[in-house]
């Protein structure tokens, strides 16, 4: 897991942010605002990770048309347009934010319930990375059982991944049934 991004945000804040901590009825804004801070360039983070994974499916491709124009083309085509969306999810996802008279506030706690939720991400693309390994392996080889039942693991994860991420705010305010 990389550092915890949350104490970055709270080492580097300005003079500005210091002094609002200290004035009463600032501290708890504050706090959640570095904590919703540090969420965001989490989950940017996580995008960035699942640019790199697309890029992988792309050469993936590549090697598919220049090797035997296998009808994995439609899958693999498919599973690019998938990690497109769910790069744009992650990196437009919800910041935690509750107003004065929301039906559910959001504390302080679940705001570091939301990072340790998408921190926890990180360990589904890595999955996904292994298995987009794992299909350029059986690619190269031209395997094509083998590349057809990678290809079916990778739309498995990213899968697993959405759903997962998708399920994120209703875990974090405790509304999921």
């Amino acid at each position: 897991m990389p550092a915890d991004i949350r104490e970055r945000v709270e080492e580097d804040q300005g003079i500005l942010k210091k002094i609002q901590s200290f004035v009463p009825g600032f501290r708890g804004y504050r706090r959640k605002e570095d904590l919703r801070d540090a969420d965001r360039m989490l989950r940017v983070q996580l995008a960035d990770r699942l640019t790199k994974q697309r890029r992988g499916l792309e050469e993936c491709r590549g090697m598919l048309v220049t090797s035997y124009g296998s009808p994995e083309l439609d899958t693999i085509g498919g599973l690019i347009n998938q990690f497109k969306k769910v790069e744009g999810e992650v990196t437009h996802a919800e910041m935690g934010y509750s107003g004065i008279a929301a039906d559910i506030q959001i504390k302080e706690d679940a705001l570091n319930s939301m990072y340790e939720f998408d921190a926890a991400m990180i360990d589904h693309i890595a999955s996904i990375s292994a298995s987009i390994d794992s299909l350029k392996n059986s690619l190269m080889a031209a395997d094509e059982a083998t590349s057809h039942k990678d290809l079916m693991n990778i739309k498995a994860r990213i899968n697993d991944f959405e759903d997962q991420f998708g399920r994120r705010m209703d875990v974090i305010q405790g509304t999921e049934v």
